[in-house]
């Protein structure tokens, strides 16, 4: 604060140096959107807000119940440890061994995480530094890349919507690129673009691994939201595959605890221990009270999370419908929160950004535009299915209305 006499310099203003790492990040290319989402809801606006893959439902009553029954115990309210409780360790290895056949050491190959982004995010610390290289996916899931490029490590992005291709450009990489690339990420299903795999992808995956010898990051957030009998595997269920790398899971969008912020890391017992080092000097933990509530989730809601992603299916098919009805072309997905949709044309010529921006002006509907993933998602749209079914037929209205295509067509 000033003195009433003091006289302020304006022509030499004092001059913050934020840290390189900060330089490396490049402009947010999603804040105009947010910035005209805030102020259509400011203004009273109403927004169907499919930008962000933020599930709108309450977890099961039973989670929360457990939750406020914890809350009364003064000893959950203290400092937790870092690397999670041990009952809820335990909880996680036995849903491994249920669910993939894996089995995990409890003590040193699982690691509760704030959410998996942020386990990522102290993954990528604990493994990368100058020099360093990692493969991620393209289009990329923005922490994907800029947990690395936080990390002061170099990112090569390998379109991955041809599983069988991204592994030999992984190949080819290796083979040409001097050092080597240290980390090799991997997301499926895949956000933003739904792709999703089989288990032979991973055994492909772990052979190149071995042979030179890179580190494997699974980012595996949507585990249990598969469509139509698909079921997606495992990275750990690999053999092989806790030689070489690490899985994250969380229980965000399975139990609808988004907002909780807990999830995993499991797999080498030496990259749990990198990310269990960072994490001793970064936080205290989770919250004890979440921890209790998510081990109760773990044991007892297997049938809530069925039930999410039956939900799930029901909304995907309501917003694919009644795009094809308005003329796109939808590839469904089989797994996830998003439908990845290629804008039609002529609409395609804005750009994916400019289209996005008049599907919020013009029709009160937000979705992200492909390009904030990357030169790899223009021409696209990904569009969260988080919202309930009369929403998205809403949803589906307005946009036929602000790019109706066979108007547009018989323009062009």
């Amino acid at each position: 604060m000033r003195s009433e006499t003091e006289v302020p310099v304006s022509d030499n203003p004092y001059s913050i140096p934020v840290a390189d790492r900060l330089k490396r990040l490049p402009p947010y290319l999603f804040g105009k959107i947010n910035k005209v989402k805030y102020e259509k809801r400011v203004a009273g606006i109403d927004v169907i807000d499919l930008g962000m893959g933020n599930p709108t439902d309450p977890p099961d009553p039973l989670i929360q119940e457990k939750l406020a029954q914890a809350l009364q115990d003064p000893k959950n309210h203290r400092y937790s440890v870092s690397n999670g409780i041990g009952n809820l360790r335990s909880e996680v290895a036995k849903r491994y061994w249920k669910k993939y056949g894996v089995r995990l050491n409890p003590d040193d190959e699982i690691i509760a995480c704030i959410g998996s982004k942020e386990g990522y995010s102290h993954m990528c610390l604990g493994l990368m530094g100058p020099g360093d290289t990692a493969i991620v996916p393209s289009p990329t899931f923005p922490i994907h890349m800029y947990s690395v490029m936080l990390a002061a490590g170099n990112v090569i992005a390998l379109d991955v919507r041809q599983p069988d291709v991204f592994l030999r450009n992984v190949a080819y990489t290796c083979e040409h690129l001097y050092p080597k690339p240290k980390v090799v990420v991997v997301n499926f299903p895949h956000n933003p673009s739904s792709t999703v795999i089989e288990q032979d992808f991973y055994v492909e995956l772990v052979k190149l691994a071995k042979k030179y010898g890179f580190m494997v990051i699974s980012d595996f957030a949507y585990a249990d939201i598969c469509f139509d009998g698909y079921f997606a595997p495992s990275f750990l269920s690999t053999p092989g595959a806790i030689d070489v790398g690490v899985e994250l899971t969380s229980m965000s969008k399975s139990y609808s605890m988004a907002g909780w912020r807990i999830g995993f890391c499991a797999g080498n017992r030496e990259m749990v221990r990198a990310l269990a080092t960072i994490k001793g000097y970064y936080d205290y933990g989770i919250f004890q009270a979440i921890q209790i509530a998510a081990i109760v989730a773990m044991r007892h809601c297997d049938a809530a999370v069925e039930g999410i992603a039956t939900e799930y299916q029901g909304r995907r098919d309501a917003l694919c419908d009644g795009l094809e009805r308005l003329g796109w072309e939808i590839d469904r997905p089989k797994a996830g929160m998003f439908v990845w949709a290629k804008i039609p044309e002529p609409y395609a010529q804005m750009g994916s950004i400019d289209f996005s921006m008049k599907l919020l002006e013009e029709g009160g509907v937000a979705v992200s535009p492909g390009r904030g993933f990357g030169e790899d998602g223009e021409g696209y749209l990904r569009l969260a299915i988080v919202e309930n079914t009369q929403r998205l037929r809403q949803a589906v209205r307005e946009i036929g209305k602000c790019a109706p295509l066979e108007a547009s067509r018989a323009a062009s």
